[in-house]
């Protein structure tokens, strides 16, 4: 592990200690858009604005930053910035479900470099960096190389993803299973370790993606928008994911969602 990536470690699972008494005893405020926010994600979101330009002089791109401002990041920062959701997963840390973490990713010259996600409840820290390979709690992940798509469960969110096209997926399916556990860097991770192998979201925004899809992609996992695009494209478009564990398992679970998606 490099020296940044084991500072940048080292100090999200610090922020992670700090924000775990909060789990389950703290009341949301209700955001703009209509999701929440809590004590706990504030708390992050300003150690890690304060933290991260430290350990690599750069600014902070944050699910909670200032939506003008985020543009102004992404536009003026021409050798990178950091891109952090400070608690993805917000809904389920309110409420008492134990699947929320804190993501954070490098973005230089146009590239994620680093990408940490960290799950303080199973004090799980996923981690990569460039081409190195995926680790958890320092070991190596590897993904599943099973490429059947009968045996695979799929996590898919299904709020963000058509009427139709949920129904389609459902009636029809051609995989063994399906969850939807409500934090998307998490996800990715889950992904990357094996405990499911295929996923679907519809809708997704840069801070839910940059980490946890350059842990999946190292740790021999593959990604696409719906449409065969590259998820991460260093702008805020919300983006659709498709992915799966291997990228036998990509094409077979690609050719099948070809079937009932259309554009």
């Amino acid at each position: 592990m490099s020296e940044l990536l084991d500072s940048v470690s080292t100090e999200v699972r610090s922020i992670g200690d700090l924000i775990l008494p909060y789990f389950a005893n703290v009341a949301p405020d209700l955001k703009a858009d209509g999701s929440w926010l809590t004590k706990a994600d504030k708390l992050s979101h300003h150690r890690l604005l304060e933290a991260l330009p430290k350990l690599y002089d750069l600014p902070v791109l944050s699910e909670e930053t200032d939506k003008l401002l985020q543009q102004q990041i992404i536009t003026d920062s021409h050798e990178g910035y950091w891109c952090v959701d400070p608690l993805d997963g917000t809904s389920n840390f309110t409420q008492g479900i134990n699947y929320w973490c804190i993501s954070v990713g490098l973005v230089v010259s146009g590239e994620v470099k680093l990408a940490v996600v960290y799950d303080p409840h199973r004090s799980e820290l996923f981690s990569t960096e460039s081409a190195q390979p995926t680790k958890l709690n320092g070991k190596t992940l590897v993904t599943s190389p099973n490429n059947d798509l009968a045996e695979a469960t799929v996590m898919m969110d299904l709020k963000r993803i058509p009427t139709d096209l949920v129904t389609r997926l459902i009636a029809d399916h051609p995989y063994r299973s399906h969850r939807c556990f409500g934090a998307s860097a998490l996800d990715f991770c889950w992904l990357a370790a094996n405990r499911c192998q295929l996923y679907l979201h519809g809708q997704q925004q840069l801070w839910d993606c940059v980490a946890g899809n350059k842990i999946l992609q190292n740790a021999g996992g593959t990604s696409a928008t719906f449409t065969g695009d590259n998820i991460f494209q260093n702008d805020l478009a919300p983006k659709s994911v498709i992915a799966a564990s291997n990228p036998q398992l990509m094409q077979h679970w690609q050719n099948y969602f070809a079937t009932i998606y259309s554009t």
